[in-house]
Order: structure tokens, then C-alpha cells, then sequence
């Protein structure tokens, strides 16, 4: 295999494993915007939704690129397929999605789990001056501080969810959620700003 060869396959890989990656997370998310009754995080599905589209268009045409070269066309076909599979994921994730913005009603089992739920979702940008800046979540022991739990940050447009073993930048937009008595603690931790 030609170095370009390897290149390009190498590139293919990195696009499905992203693919991937976009439309579990896009499923995290829709199914958490359902329990809590977010209309922040189904919004924040449907808008990975569009990306997500542009990722696979965008996969498929590179796979397809190499039709002129010397590639067995069914070894084309299934991993085009992989793609197609994560696009239907992601496509799975904004119908959830959107039975929150349509503020359909919840079947009454589910109604009533999240009318006795006394969570609530934040979402909050980290501050510069903050404690938690450079902090990884264990380190930064935000869940035990606050009784918030960080489950998604955005940084610079990309959504990931997150381990203990991530860190915490200025300017990340986290999405927590926990107990409303929580909430102003949460704040002023991530934003470093107290009353």
C-alpha cells in the first residue's frame, strides 16, 4: 500500500470513528433532554443533527474518491454502510429529540418520574479565574462541592462527553446536571464569580 493509499484510509478510519462517537453522544443527549425534560438538550441534539449530516456526506464522498483506484467495490460498500448506520443513530437521537421540543406529552409512567424528579440542567461557562481551570473532574470534585454532575462540555464547537480524566478550560461550556439547591454553588465554582 502507497503512502497516499495509507493516508486516505487512515483519514476514512479517523471519520467513521468520529461519526460514531457523534451520534452515541447525540443519543446521551436526546435521551437525557427526555428524562429531564430539556428543551436546551434537545436542541443541542438537533443541532448536532446538522453537523452530523455534514459528517457523513462529507465521509461518504471520501470514501467514494477512491473509486479510481484500484479498491474492491463491496470493501467500498460495507463501510459506506458503517456511515449509513450512523447516520440512522443520529437520526434516532433527533426523534427523541423532538418529541421534547414538541412538548408531546410524555407517556403517564414517565410523566410522573420526571414531574417527582427535582433535578435540574446548567449549563455554564468556565470562567478564567475559576478553581476548577486546569482541574481535571476528579480533581475538581465539582459533584461533591455542589451536587452537580458534569455529563457533556463543548469546547470550540465540539461536543464530548466526559471522564473523570478530563480537563476543565476556560471558556468550556459544561452541562450539568443535579439538585436545584445546587445550582448557585455550581455556578460560582465554574465561573470563579461569587456574589
Amino acid at each position: 500500500m502507497s503512502e497516499s493509499d495509507k493516508a486516505h484510509w487512515e483519514k476514512i478510519t479517523r471519520d467513521l470513528v468520529t461519526l460514531k462517537n457523534t451520534s452515541e453522544l447525540m443519543i446521551d443527549i436526546a435521551y437525557s433532554a427526555l428524562l429531564l425534560n430539556s428543551r436546551y438538550l434537545a436542541e443541542v441534539t438537533i443541532n448536532m443533527e446538522e453537523r452530523m449530516d455534514k459528517l457523513h456526506i462529507d465521509f461518504q464522498k471520501e470514501v467514494l474518491s477512491r473509486t479510481e483506484e484500484e479498491t474492491d467495490p463491496l470493501e467500498l460498500i460495507g463501510i459506506i454502510r458503517m456511515g449509513n448506520v450512523t447516520e440512522r443513530i443520529a437520526d434516532a437521537a433527533s426523534e427523541i429529540a423532538e418529541v421534547v421540543l414538541r412538548g408531546v406529552e410524555p407517556h403517564p409512567v414517565l410523566g410522573m418520574m420526571i414531574q417527582d424528579a427535582e433535578e435540574t440542567v446548567e449549563r455554564v461557562v468556565v470562567g478564567s479565574y475559576s478553581p476548577v481551570v486546569g482541574k481535571t473532574l476528579k480533581e475538581a470534585q465539582v459533584a461533591e462541592e455542589t451536587g452537580m454532575w458534569i455529563f457533556y462540555i463543548r469546547r470550540n464547537d465540539h461536543w464530548m462527553r466526559v471522564k473523570p480524566s478530563t480537563r476543565l478550560e476556560p471558556g468550556d461550556l459544561v452541562v450539568a446536571s443535579g439538585y436545584s439547591e445546587g445550582e448557585e454553588d455550581f455556578t460560582q465554582l465554574i465561573t470563579g464569580k461569587t456574589k
